[in-house]
């Protein structure tokens, strides 16, 4: 269960916002750029470690990953 939220460039002032993915723990161990990501601009993998809310952020290019908790 996967979802991507992308925010892109804010055409006003030509920054990048981060991206926001919810994972499951089907997700875990979690590494960023994700398996699926496209791999032509990708940084190189790293583990990301999740917080006590379930959230990790990705050094490299500040994506956002929040776990979703299996109801």
């Amino acid at each position: 269960m996967q979802k991507n939220n992308s925010e892109r460039e804010n055409s006003t002032s030509g920054q990048f916002s981060a991206q926001l993915h919810y994972i499951s723990e089907s997700d875990l161990p979690l590494s960023c750029p994700l398996p699926s990501a496209s791999q032509w601009n990708a940084h190189p993998r790293v583990f990301l470690t999740l917080d006590e809310e379930g959230k990790a952020t990705c050094p490299y290019c500040s994506t956002v990953y929040i776990l979703q908790q299996d109801d």
